[in-house]
């Protein structure tokens, strides 16, 4: 069994998290606290951001008020940052939106929607970040969160899957061109984790039923990962200046599936494709708008599966 060599230490460093006040971006500020990291929160919510800076309780972080798809608004956060910790180390550009539904339903708002919080706030993130990384004593370290979907289309997640690939590729992109200035960009690609993310995916098409799949399917105990371990392996990984990672064994298997029989692979998403909901109304509306009001079906089976998911809903700040 080979044994990785000890993580460099990033303790004293000054860290960002985009999308930092809930789910797996709160969760990777906690890891950057506990390896000694002074980490700063952007979100757009001030009372959510709040609420996160209390549920970490520890000195050296601290919540700013920030959209990720305003470029100007980002550069000066980032130019704030820096003067205020005198550098900027790490950041990781988490911030994103999911939108669950046929093509259709969603509509070309859906896609545009998808790329701006998606795709254009890793851009914005990365294009304000790099001055500043570039300077880093340490050497800066940049991460985009893609998902597994950027690398395996996903029905019903299309337009979430058309944005995490150009995130994808822009990480790969960057990794080659900031080497010579000495940072390293990673690319994170994970599969479904247990972050109660469900309560603010917004959903289309027959909304009820589409809600259904997609909570218990985020809970599984087999397809989903504990998204606490999600972000330790993520902060490791970047401490370790890895361009690539992948997570949770379902993501690996369709990610290699896809590159060795695409076709075959094409095919069977397709047959999956089939039994998802079909039909519904127009516009999109948030999980916890359909979970009080429009009772969704399976729901002893979606307990069942979503057990944990709702348990880490409550963890994550993802229930205000």
């Amino acid at each position: 069994m080979q044994v990785l060599p000890a993580a460099p230490s990033i303790a004293g460093l000054t860290a960002v998290v985009t999308g930092g006040s809930r789910g797996l971006g709160l969760l990777m500020a906690r890891q950057l606290l506990l390896r000694g990291c002074d980490v700063v929160l952007l979100a757009r919510d001030a009372a959510e951001l709040d609420r996160a800076v209390g549920n970490l309780g520890r000195a050296g972080v601290r919540g700013v008020v920030c959209d990720v798809r305003d470029g100007a608004a980002v550069r000066e956060c980032f130019d704030e940052i820096a003067r205020h910790h005198g550098r900027l180390d790490i950041v990781l550009a988490n911030a994103g939106i999911i939108q669950v539904g046929p093509a259709e339903a969603l509509g070309a708002e859906g896609f545009r929607d998808a790329m701006d919080a998606i795709f254009r706030g890793a851009l914005n993130t990365a294009l304000a970040a790099l001055p500043h990384l570039r300077r880093s004593p340490a050497g800066g370290r940049l991460a985009l969160i893609g998902s597994v979907g950027g690398l395996l289309a996903v029905p019903h997640l299309l337009p979430y899957s058309c944005a995490k690939s150009a995130v994808a590729a822009l990480a790969e992109g960057l990794h080659a061109e900031e080497a010579a200035h000495g940072v390293t960009v990673t690319g994170v690609h994970p599969g479904l984790m247990r972050t109660g993310s469900h309560l603010h995916a917004r959903f289309g098409g027959d909304r009820r039923r589409e809600y259904a799949w997609f909570q218990a399917l985020a809970g599984a105990p087999v397809l989903s990962m504990n998204a606490e371990r999600a972000a330790e392996r993520i902060v490791s990984a970047v401490q370790r200046r890895r361009p690539r990672i992948a997570l949770t064994p379902a993501a690996k298997l369709g990610v290699a599936a896809h590159g060795v029989a695409p076709v075959l692979t094409t095919r069977l998403v397709s047959a999956v494709s089939r039994l998802l909901p079909r039909g519904g109304g127009s516009g999109t509306a948030e999980g916890l708008r359909i979970e009080a009001e429009d009772q969704p079906p399976a729901r002893r089976l979606r307990g069942v599966l979503g057990l944990l998911n709702e348990r880490a809903a409550g963890r994550f700040n993802q229930r205000g």
